[in-house]
C-alpha cells in the first residue's frame, strides 16, 4: 500500500527517517488498486518522491512506452519526390516511340513514295486532322475530369449498368453518325454534334479515370501518344495506299477482340485459364488491332486528301479525326489497364 509523508513531524526527525522509509517503500509491493484507494485519505501537498515514483511505476502499464513508440512509428512519413521518375517516364515514352518507329520502318516501310515525298496539300490536310484529334482528346479529358469532380460518375454507377451501357452506346453511335452526315460547310451543327460525341466518349472513360491514380493516367497517355505518333509517322511516309488493304482483316480482328471482352459475361468463374486467355487477347490483341487501325486511318486520310484535291469529295478533318480519336481511346484504355495490373503485381 502507498503512504504519505508530511513535514509536520519536523525536519530533523524526517531527515533521520528517510533511509528507513526509502527501504521500506522499495520492499512494499502494493497492488495497483492501492493508488486509487489512497485517494480517499486526506490530501497532503508535500509527498515523498520515492513513494510517488514507486507507486506510479506499479500502476503504469508495462506496454505504455511500447505503445507510444508503435504509434510514432505507424505514422507514415511522406516520401520525398523522386526527381528521376519524370525523366524515367519520358525516356520510356521515347523508347516506345523510337522502338515502334524503327521496327515498323524496318519490317513494313521499305518502299518509298512514288511522288518523291508528301505534297503540301496532303501535309496540310493531315495537320488539320491531327489538330482536330488533339482538340477532341482534350475535350474528352476535360469533360471526364469534370464528370468525376461533380459526382456524375458515381450517380451513373449506382443506376442500372445495362441501361447506362446500352443508352451510352446508342448515344455515342447516334452522335458519331450525325457528325459524319452533316456537311462540313455547316460549321455549327457539325461541331455541336462532334462535341456531343466527345462528351459521350468522356462518360465511358470517366469511371476509369476516377479509380486510376493520376500518375498512372499520365504514363498511359504518354505511352499512347508515343505509340500512335510512331505508327502515324510510318503511315505518313509509307508508299501511297500501301496499307489500305488491311482494313478488312482489322475489322475481323476488332470483332474477335470485342467478343473476347464479353467473355466474362458468358464463361463461368471456374474457367480460369480461358478467362485469362480472353483477357490477354482483349488487352494485347486490342493494342495490335488498334495500332493497325492507326496505320490504316493515316493512309486513309492521305487518300481522302488526294480525292479532295481532285474535287471528288470535300475536305472534312472533323470526320477524319473521329477515327483517330477512337484509336487513341482504345489504346489508352488498354494501356491504363496493363499498367494497373503491373502495379497490383508489385504490391
Amino acid at each position: 500500500m502507498s503512504f504519505t509523508i508530511t513535514f509536520r513531524q519536523g525536519p530533523a526527525r524526517l531527515a533521520s527517517r528517510l533511509p528507513e522509509l526509502s527501504k521500506s517503500s522499495l520492499r512494499t509491493v502494493a497492488p495497483a488498486r492501492a493508488f486509487h484507494q489512497s485517494s480517499t485519505r486526506p490530501y497532503n501537498f508535500f509527498t515523498s518522491r520515492t513513494t510517488l515514483t514507486s507507486t506510479l511505476l506499479r500502476t503504469t502499464p508495462k506496454n505504455a512506452f511500447a505503445k507510444s513508440t508503435r504509434t510514432y512509428i505507424q505514422q507514415p512519413v511522406a516520401p520525398a519526390a523522386d526527381s528521376g521518375s519524370t525523366l524515367r517516364r519520358l525516356l520510356t515514352g521515347g523508347a516506345i516511340f523510337g522502338g515502334t518507329l524503327i521496327a515498323i520502318n524496318a519490317v513494313f516501310n521499305r518502299e518509298t513514295r512514288e511522288d518523291g515525298g508528301m505534297p503540301p496539300f496532303e501535309r496540310s490536310y493531315l495537320n488539320q486532322t491531327f489538330l482536330h484529334t488533339g482538340l477532341g482528346i482534350g475535350i474528352i479529358g476535360l469533360t471526364a475530369r469534370q464528370m468525376v469532380q461533380s459526382g456524375f460518375v458515381y450517380r451513373i454507377m449506382v443506376t442500372n449498368p445495362w441501361v447506362v451501357a446500352i443508352g451510352g452506346l446508342a448515344l455515342s453511335f447516334g452522335t458519331m453518325l450525325g457528325t459524319r452526315a452533316v456537311d462540313p460547310d455547316n460549321y455549327v451543327p457539325k461541331y455541336a454534334l462532334w462535341t456531343a460525341f466527345n462528351a459521350t466518349q468522356a462518360a465511358f472513360i470517366a469511371p476509369l479515370i476516377a479509380f486510376a491514380p493520376g500518375a498512372l493516367i499520365a504514363r498511359a497517355g504518354l505511352y499512347t501518344v508515343a505509340m500512335m505518333g510512331s505508327i502515324s509517322f510510318v503511315g505518313a511516309t509509307a508508299k501511297q495506299e500501301k496499307y489500305m488493304y488491311i482494313g478488312g482483316p482489322l475489322l475481323a480482328g476488332a470483332a474477335i477482340v470485342a467478343v473476347s471482352g464479353l467473355a466474362p459475361l458468358v464463361l463461368p468463374v471456374t474457367a480460369v485459364r480461358t478467362l485469362a486467355f480472353t483477357e490477354n487477347l482483349w488487352l494485347y490483341g486490342g493494342l495490335a488491332v488498334f495500332g493497325g487501325f492507326t496505320l490504316y486511318d493515316v493512309q486513309k486520310i492521305l487518300y481522302h486528301s488526294r480525292l479532295a484535291e481532285q474535287g471528288i469529295i470535300k475536305k472534312d478533318p472533323v470526320n477524319e479525326s473521329i477515327s483517330l480519336e477512337l484509336d487513341f481511346l482504345n489504346i489508352f484504355i488498354r494501356m491504363v489497364q496493363i499498367l494497373m495490373m503491373q502495379q497490383n503485381r508489385r504490391k
